[in-house]
């Protein structure tokens, strides 16, 4: 039995246009563990140690490349490769703060496609002070509460918005089922070449990388669910073209095959910051 515990709190509403969730994540004995997880399209924060003060992560492997030297405070941009983020043999805490996928631009006034696949540790994005008050903090709840009067103090910055991608985006996840590019045209008023642009700025990925993300996702949801019997009617309600058109998504953005996750031969966990599975 996996000993890899995982909460999940709703942020504060100030911040709930930009956040989309807080996950604690937390081990109380010294086991050795790791944590696959399907990239999702968001961006984040995570903080993590040790209870003696060390690092919790002791590395993060993607197909292209291995990170090791992790930050305890660090900002992410978003993956489109899925990863294994490997535990050191202690107990633990970490604390993901899930950005909507817009968050980069509308929080930090950043480009995010500078960021796609990439992090900065707190003393790049301006966060020096708030790490070593989560050092000295001595409960998860108040870390959690300094974390969220940060990116309160970042939505007060004049960053510009951008009203119309953050409308596109909430319309790609209201419409999963029939989703391209050319739907979006069809719905909004901007050219593609302009739609491109300001996608890649906002989101930090190319829109149709994003519609793949956010499609393999919502079907390992429905994977889990149970809600449905067979696989090819997952593939049908996401109107995949085929059955191994399906099948080759779902491995290149999560390591595993559908069929194993059907069967439960790994211990999956869905929630609202994605797909991850021990």
């Amino acid at each position: 039995m996996n000993t890899i515990q995982f909460s999940v709190i709703k942020p504060s509403p100030p911040l709930s246009r930009d956040i989309e969730c807080i996950r604690v994540t937390t081990q109380k004995n010294s086991e050795a563990g790791e944590v696959k997880v399907c990239p999702s399209g968001q961006p984040g924060m995570l903080y993590q140690r040790c209870e003696d003060g060390s690092a919790a992560v002791e590395s993060i492997e993607t197909p292209s490349s291995v990170i090791k030297d992790i930050p305890l405070l660090f900002l992410h941009g978003q993956g489109s490769e899925p990863s294994v983020m490997r535990f050191k043999a202690a107990p633990f805490t970490t604390i993901q703060v899930v950005f909507k996928s817009h968050a980069l631009y509308s929080l930090f006034g950043m480009d995010a496609s500078s960021l796609h696949g990439k992090s900065l540790s707190a003393g790049q994005f301006g966060a020096e002070a708030l790490e070593a008050k989560l050092l000295s903090a001595e409960t998860d709840a108040h870390r959690v509460a300094l974390l969220e009067a940060f990116l309160t103090q970042r939505l007060e910055q004049p960053h510009k918005r951008d009203e119309l991608m953050e409308q596109v985006l909430d319309y790609m996840r209201r419409n999963l089922a029939d989703l391209s590019v050319s739907r979006v045209l069809s719905e909004f008023p901007i050219s593609e070449r302009q739609f491109q642009k300001r996608f890649a700025r906002v989101v930090g990925m190319a829109p149709q990388l994003y519609i793949r993300l956010i499609r393999v996702n919502e079907a390992i949801r429905l994977i889990n669910s149970g809600e449905f019997e067979r696989l090819s009617d997952v593939a049908q309600e996401l109107n995949y073209y085929d059955q191994s058109h399906f099948i080759r998504e779902i491995r290149t953005f999560s390591f595993v095959s559908p069929k194993i996750l059907t069967l439960r031969e790994t211990e999956l966990h869905v929630d609202e910051t994605g797909s991850s599975y021990m």
